[in-house]
């Protein structure tokens, strides 16, 4: 029975990964690190509730742990330091593609929104949850998962405006 169960979580990992990194990714406000450390955590609480959850909703109960703990996590102060060989060179956007440099874009803007208006607007416009499901994995009220929503997108249109220039 347990090496059914092991078997099953193996499969959902490896069939969800990439989806749940990409939320985790956001949540995080692009820091792939924090990210794979934020999964791993969530992960690790799924295989421990695992008989539970397997047959009811786990995308669903990773996706709660993940928000919460991402909103915990950006509570902190200080992450420490992360040391490399060497400094980062310039970017330099003639070699990327616009899908890319808009998602980067995109990424910082959310960077900038406070924890829990940026797990409503991912949850609500990437993961495409209704306000309902958005309010219980926030732990809030349907009004203020609302609020946090469309104050987020407010702020995303302003952070994403004051950036662009005009040609000419």
């Amino acid at each position: 029975m347990e090496r059914a169960q092991a078997e099953s979580f193996d499969g959902f990992v490896a069939a969800r990964w990439s989806a749940l990194f990409r939320l985790a990714r956001l949540l995080c406000g692009g820091d792939r690190h924090r990210a794979e450390d934020l999964l791993q955590e969530a992960l690790v609480k799924l295989w421990f509730v695992w008989p539970k959850v397997a047959d009811e909703a786990p995308e669903a109960y990773v996706r709660k742990v993940l928000a919460r703990a991402a909103a915990r996590s950006a509570r902190r102060r200080w992450w420490g330091e992360r040391p490399v060989e060497q400094l980062p060179d310039l970017a330099q956007t003639g070699d990327e593609s616009a899908a890319v440099v808009e998602r980067t874009r995109l990424e910082a803007a959310l960077a900038q929104l406070p924890p829990r208006q940026r797990a409503a607007v991912v949850l609500r416009y990437y993961q495409d949850l209704p306000e309902k499901q958005v309010a219980e994995v926030l732990g809030c009220p349907l009004g203020t998962a609302r609020s946090h929503a469309s104050r987020g997108v407010a702020r995303l249109r302003q952070i994403l405006a004051d950036v662009i220039e005009p040609v000419g």
